[in-house]
């Protein structure tokens, strides 16, 4: 069961990433999700750069909060620094993960933060 399940998102996602590509104009937000974590990274793909990055690993505000609210906080800080780094729209990714739950409180909290996509 567990086998197919990867199998399965990797033939998503790669059906995913032959239509998504990050440019310097409008990088990928690239979202991964553990069982117990959630990371999320703005990549140039033209360069091969990570722009900015996020993630529930060592995060104090994310502390002793359920896996959604985690997310949302994973996304405001990644908006944060994109917009620091300069980024104000990107391409988003979900990594073959559905739109639903954790990917998306992280994708629409990313959009109240600033960026757009």
């Amino acid at each position: 069961m567990a086998f197919s399940k990867l199998k399965r998102r990797a033939k998503i996602k790669r059906r995913i990433r032959k239509k998504i590509t990050g440019t310097s104009k409008t990088p990928r937000l690239s979202v991964f999700r553990s069982n117990k974590q959630i990371y999320a990274q703005i990549i140039d793909d033209s360069k091969g750069v990570t722009l900015a990055s996020a993630s529930t690993f060592k995060n104090k505000a994310a502390e002793k909060k359920n896996k959604s609210e985690q997310a949302q906080v994973v996304g405001k800080e990644l908006a944060e620094k994109a917009i620091k780094a300069g980024v104000e729209s990107v391409v988003f990714d979900r990594n073959g993960y559905l739109y639903h739950g954790r990917v998306k409180s992280l994708a629409d909290s990313a959009r109240e933060g600033g960026l757009k996509f």
